[in-house]
């Protein structure tokens, strides 16, 4: 159990690390001097570095205080305890190496383009080991938890949308809040894509009278297995087999050509897969 604990907190620490410092990198090289905030609290401390030259990393640790206090009993102690060491590295790093490093002075947009990429990138990482940076996300979190059927993306918009338009306010600068809202959105897709999106495929649901044999051909085609499944048609009462094939976005072109050589009468639904694990997929054992 210690082998397995200690292995599973050096695994935390490099995603604490990297996902740290791929957020630091969005905040400080890329927005501060393009002259936007990003939403959350890492918005606000980029403000109040702009007007009073407060170090980023310990505001934000700072702003964060009040949040934790109020939803530490709904959020409980393992996630907190895991949340701050993540807080705590990330603002190390972006306080205590990322200053040393040249700031991007090229494009606005550009640079609001890159904030959303690696801070999307870095909050991935966090989020991929249960952890959080803080912030609005405590409270999104614990929302979804004491009251688990209201929507809390409307609150989550005002909320993110408040900071950004603040940033547009103290810059004095309309394309300051242009630019916080694309870095958001950015944002928002990375965390998705490396989240969610490592792990899309495609789902093939094929009727048809012939499902071994559609079955062996998707196999001699792509390499993959499927599972067969009796089924009976509602309209005309006749049995069917129904064949389900999760796939690669690659291969679901080669598994609806298998299904028509065999079959030209086959009824073939192709749908997304957000993830598909096991075999030949991603490894079961990630989703802890």
């Amino acid at each position: 159990m210690k082998k397995e604990t200690w292995k599973t907190l050096g695994t935390d620490l490099i995603y604490d690390i990297l996902g740290g410092a791929l957020y630091s990198l969005g905040i400080y090289t890329f927005a501060v001097n393009a002259h936007f905030a990003p939403v959350g609290t890492s918005g606000l401390a980029v403000i109040l570095n702009y007007l009073f030259s407060f170090p980023i990393g310990i505001t934000g640790l700072l702003l964060n205080i009040p949040i934790i206090l109020i939803t530490f009993r709904i959020l409980g102690k393992t996630f907190f305890l895991r949340s701050l060491k993540s807080m705590v590295i990330q603002t190390i790093i972006l306080d205590g190496v990322f200053p040393h490093f040249p700031m991007y002075t090229g494009n606005p947009f550009i640079a609001c383009i890159c904030t959303g990429v690696f801070c999307g990138a870095g909050l991935a990482l966090i989020y991929m080991r249960d952890s959080s940076t803080g912030g609005t996300d405590f409270l999104i979190m614990a929302g979804k938890k004491k009251w688990p059927h209201l929507s809390l993306g409307q609150v989550t918009l005002v909320i993110d949308s408040a900071v950004v338009l603040l940033g547009g306010i103290v810059y004095k600068n309309v394309d300051a809040i242009i630019y916080g809202m694309i870095a958001t959105y950015v944002t928002t897709v990375v965390i998705d894509k490396i989240t969610v999106g490592m792990g899309q495929g495609k789902m093939a649901l094929i009727v048809t009278n012939h499902g071994m044999e559609v079955a062996n051909k998707i196999e001699e085609l792509t390499d993959r297995g499927s599972t067969l499944i009796k089924a009976q048609g509602t309209h005309t009462g006749q049995e069917k087999d129904m064949i389900l094939c999760a796939c690669s976005n690659s291969q679901i072109t080669k598994v609806r050509v298998a299904a028509y050589k065999i079959d030209p009468n086959a009824l073939v639904i192709i749908t997304d897969s957000n993830e598909v694990f096991g075999q030949g997929f991603k490894a079961a054992e990630l989703v802890n």
